[in-house]
């Protein structure tokens, strides 16, 4: 006979379902009851958030950036609306608009086989556990998903393609169910929001962890100390964080709202993430007593209610790692990238 705890569970895991509004399964250990009680709350948030970004938009296919819109991006842009203040904001609708037949271009353009070969070996590896890129199903996304990453790879032929992008891609097109908004949208972010975190040499993406380490030594010395103290490298704990944008890492929901943030202010959201789940365990990660020890403790601190309740995490994000310019970025990444330079040469 069942306890009534597992009476509960097994009630609550019926009423959420085993697959979540993105097509991805439940893990086995997921916690339905509390999600269900973080969603009864959350819902009523997001109708909320709705009504009033259906006041702002009137039904405009067009937005302006400006303080209110950005206020309301970092409150969290409902699911209609995603794809529409994506585009706008990452500048991937001018894009599009300027380039008309681009997209179809890259598609029939001659592809480099070994390009190919690589999109092709990964396309079974990307999210097994979301039913909409399963091969079985009527909708399958894979050959979108194909689509998108040999397009991109022939429009950019200095990126290509690289392992962590079929990701990206594969977060587009389960938001925009549009290859060609996806494809601008990837433009978008590996083009201008994150140049150089793809190319070859990964040198954004290397300079990026440098800078996060920088950052972390000002606003969380004791965890900065720590890490030396054990010689724990950056790109050991955090490169994923970084190369994925927090995809597999962090929830669903709590991904996109950073992804909203992500597309409207640009790369500094990656660093205002990393340094709350930092900061937010600080006393935690001081305690490690050696290089396993902190590895553990990085994949421990995205888990948990924290990162789950998405809402109070992105309002931490703007307040518990303080203050944060863009020129404090801008500065470090020079520093940052003239020593890993400097160190490969």
């Amino acid at each position: 006979m069942e306890t009534d705890e597992a009476t509960n569970r097994s009630r609550a895991k019926e009423r959420v379902g085993r697959v979540d509004p993105y097509g991805f399964e439940r893990p086995d250990n997921f916690e339905y009851e509390s999600y269900e009680e973080f969603m009864s709350n959350y819902l009523v948030v997001l109708t909320r958030r709705s009504i009033k970004w259906s006041k702002l938009l009137k039904g405009k296919s067009k937005v302006q950036k400006n303080v209110k819109l950005k206020r309301y991006v970092r409150k969290g842009i409902p699911n209609e609306h995603r794809t529409l203040i994506w585009m706008a904001a990452s500048g991937a609708q001018d894009q599009l608009e300027n380039n008309p037949g681009h997209y179809e271009a890259m598609l029939r353009a001659q592809h480099d086989p070994k390009l190919v070969e690589a999109i092709c070996t990964d396309l079974n590896r990307t999210f097994p556990d979301n039913i909409q890129f399963r091969k079985t199903t009527s909708h399958c996304l894979q050959k979108a998903l194909y689509n998108v990453l040999v397009a991109y790879g022939c429009h950019s032929p200095a990126v290509g393609y690289c392992q962590g992008m079929n990701f990206i891609a594969g977060y587009l097109l389960i938001i925009t169910k549009d290859e060609e908004k996806s494809f601008w949208l990837m433009d978008a972010l590996l083009g201008r929001i994150l140049p150089d975190y793809y190319s070859p040499a990964m040198l954004g993406l290397k300079m990026d962890q440098e800078v996060l380490g920088e950052l972390v030594k000002i606003k969380s010395p004791g965890v900065w100390k720590t890490m030396m103290d054990h010689n724990v490298m950056w790109t050991l704990v955090v490169s994923r964080w970084f190369i994925c944008l927090y995809i597999d890492i962090l929830p669903v929901e709590t991904v996109l709202r950073i992804w909203d943030c992500l597309f409207y202010e640009g790369s500094k959201i990656l660093f205002r993430v990393a340094l709350t789940l930092i900061h937010h365990n600080q006393a935690q990660i001081q305690q490690a007593q050696s290089l396993p020890d902190i590895c553990q403790i990085f994949k421990q601190i995205t888990h948990g209610p924290f990162v789950d309740e998405c809402h109070t995490f992105m309002q931490k994000i703007f307040t518990e790692p303080g203050t944060l310019s863009m020129a404090t970025v801008t500065k470090l990444r020079a520093t940052c990238q003239s020593r890993i330079i400097a160190e490969e040469s």
